[in-house]
């Protein structure tokens, strides 16, 4: 989440970014899981971590770990993992929608694990 910098004379203008959601999710469920995930955190009372001042995308995985900053799952499969464990998406999602969206992400990454990449076949083939 982004709070960008406050503007003077521009009080009114003040918004709330979220870059971490994927261009092709749905935008609904995201929206709800997002808007889920924040009541949580006022009903809770969790506490915000600190405000980031640092430029994070030019720190290295080392430094914005040292920083206390967590990365998000960086594969569908860890996405998965971390779902399948959210007590929150699946009370949000519901038993049906929840139970549903798993059993077809989970095709969605055996068919991908399957695939040979562009990236495999230019780095392996030659030294075969």
């Amino acid at each position: 989440v982004r709070l960008p910098s406050y503007k003077p004379g521009k009080a009114n203008s003040s918004r709330v970014e979220i870059r971490s959601p994927d261009s092709a999710c749905n935008p609904y469920l995201t929206l709800a899981l997002m808007l889920a995930a924040g009541l949580r955190g006022i009903e809770k009372g969790y506490v915000l971590p600190p405000e980031a001042e640092d430029d994070v995308w030019s720190l290295t995985d080392t430094e914005r770990l040292a920083a206390g900053y967590d990365d998000l799952p960086h594969s569908l499969d860890a996405a998965l993992r971390a779902m399948e464990s959210s007590e929150l998406v699946a009370e949000t999602l519901g038993e049906h929608t929840f139970d549903f969206f798993l059993r077809n992400k989970w095709a969605e990454w055996a068919d991908y694990r399957r695939e040979v990449t562009p990236f495999e076949l230019s780095r392996y083939l030659p030294v075969l």
